[in-house]
């Protein structure tokens, strides 16, 4: 026969639980999942975890990215904890900065297919977040300088099944230069993505450097919005590029418009037949 319970173990259960709030039961992440974000309520796949956190991928292949956090995820209407798989790392095992896991180093024999991106800065960026896997699946970015004549490059490139080509844009918003651009461009082997932004540095996370927001630019003719930027911030232009990037370590200091659209783009070029 069991001892009764002292009524003072009950009592010590109820204040725990009065201090640490309600308790969530862990579920283990599953590719594939469907998951809706407590706080912003965007619904969608499981597509890709890291230590850092999870990637979902709503109907419109929309992929945003959300930390790991407490009671922060619903699964069929109920509050849950997403969890890791309980797994032992390789002693090789390392997570890159766009928050895959790293193969051997190696780089393979590079695709004929590309990836196009609009300026220098968009190219070392991608490179830095992203050079890890790229090198892994042979995709090669190179920077488009200008997009005035991409039809016409596309035209040049040759696109096929076995030759994709992805293009990522600066300000790919509604009535914008670029998407007017991007219409010229009707290929099932070429697929455009963009951000929304005027400049890709404003696809960082201002936090970074310690700011909640980046100042607004006004559109000025006679400067460009990397120098009215960087008049804002009370900075030179000649060399806060460089810091700005190195203050970037994993896709997380990166906006979800902006990483979504470059992983779109690699998964489209790395499934060329």
């Amino acid at each position: 026969m069991s001892s009764p319970r002292d009524i003072l173990d009950d009592f010590a259960e109820d204040e725990a639980r009065r201090r640490n709030g309600p308790t969530y039961p862990d579920v283990c992440v599953e590719m594939g999942m469907l998951v809706e974000d407590r706080g912003s309520h965007f619904t969608g796949l499981v597509v890709r975890w890291s230590a850092e956190g999870v990637t979902l991928q709503n109907r419109d292949d929309y992929v945003r990215h959300f930390g790991w956090k407490k009671g922060g995820f619903l699964i069929a209407g109920r509050p849950v904890t997403l969890v890791r798989p309980q797994q032992v790392a390789a002693a090789t095992q390392r997570i890159t900065a766009s928050g895959s896991v790293a193969g051997d180093g190696r780089a393979k024999v590079a695709r004929a297919s590309r990836i196009w991106v609009e300026g220098k800065h968009d190219a070392e960026l991608v490179e830095h977040v992203w050079g890890d896997d790229l090198r892994e699946l042979g995709i090669v970015v190179e920077p488009l300088h200008g997009a005035d004549d991409l039809a016409a490059a596309v035209a040049d490139f040759g696109p096929s099944p076995q030759r994709r080509l992805g293009v990522l844009l600066d300000h790919l918003v509604p009535g914008s230069k670029e998407t007017r651009i991007a219409q010229t461009v009707r290929d099932d082997d070429v697929l455009i993505t963009g951000h929304p932004f005027v400049d890709v540095w404003a696809g960082i996370r201002p936090k970074v450097v310690g700011l909640d927001a980046w100042p607004e630019v006004p559109y000025d003719p006679e400067v460009t919005w990397k120098e009215g930027m960087c008049r804002a911030l009370g900075v030179q232009l000649e060399g806060f590029w460089p810091t700005l990037r190195n203050r970037v370590t994993t896709f997380a200091d990166l906006t979800p418009e902006l990483v979504g659209a470059v992983e779109q783009l690699i998964d489209f070029v790395a499934e060329a037949g």
